[in-house]
């Protein structure tokens, strides 16, 4: 089984990378953020032709998450559980199948609106957390991937990329981010390739691509059970170098059957 996480920041001006994608790799599910339209504008016609089927989660120009997926998923949330009720933002989607939870997530960056921006960005971690202990409390088998906006220690982001306030890196956002971790969760990516420079992001400003500064902020988290299925994970990091591609690559995470 195949899971990719992809921020393809804006799925209308990605589609047709998106729908090369699918052809090629077929994941069995690829969790999308960023895709910056309403559910009504979402390609999904285009991606049905590709044998998908799409749950969605749309805000107009800003946010948005989906799920793509073969068929027989059902939808269990279309938001974090726990964040408050008067929060606009379309940042969480989660459906079963196959015995498991896959949850698609855009976490907040936390460098916009000052000090109330950054403790969204806590706050939402501190609601993820909960949601995975309670996941864990109930035996569940479950996938949390997505655009964490976190960088969890200094060899996941180039030299000088970022400031040392930057949200992506404050001790406040690592600590969450480990906390979140010791629910009893594994990093796929750092499972399988502890030591190695891995980005999955590359600003479009200054030559990060050509230049390599990159930062590793798309995570594929994994329950118990399922880490023990974990087999391999691939940063498909040719699709930066393509023409119009999206800041971040996908990740996919492959699980024994």
């Amino acid at each position: 089984m195949k899971v990719t996480t992809w921020n393809v920041n804006s799925v209308r001006t990605r589609e047709a990378h998106v729908a090369d994608f699918l052809a090629r790799e077929q994941p069995d599910f690829l969790l999308l953020q960023e895709i910056k339209c309403e559910a009504h504008q979402f390609p999904a016609m285009a991606f049905s032709a590709l044998g998908y089927e799409a749950e969605i989660v749309g805000q107009k120009s800003y946010n948005g998450v989906a799920i793509l997926h073969k068929g027989g998923a059902k939808v269990t949330h279309k938001r974090l559980p726990g964040m408050y009720e008067e929060d606009s933002h379309a940042r969480f989607v989660e459906v079963r199948a196959h015995g498991m939870r896959i949850g698609g997530l855009y976490l907040p960056n936390g460098n916009s609106g000052g000090d109330v921006g950054y403790q969204y960005k806590l706050h939402w971690m501190a609601a993820l957390r909960e949601h995975a202990a309670a996941m864990m409390e109930g035996d569940e088998d479950f996938i949390l991937a997505g655009d964490y906006n976190v960088c969890p220690t200094d060899a996941d982001y180039a030299p000088r990329a970022l400031r040392a306030n930057d949200a992506l890196v404050r001790p406040e956002t690592r600590a969450a981010f480990h906390a979140l971790l010791h629910t009893g969760l594994t990093e796929a990516v750092r499972a399988l390739h502890p030591r190695e420079t891995l980005y999955t992001f590359w600003d479009y400003q200054g030559g990060a691509w050509d230049r390599n500064i990159g930062l590793r902020i798309d995570h594929a988290l994994l329950s118990p059970r399922l880490a023990e299925r974990l087999v391999s994970v691939t940063i498909h990091k040719d699709e930066r170098a393509k023409a119009q591609p999206s800041d971040h690559v996908p990740v996919s995470v492959t699980l024994t059957a």
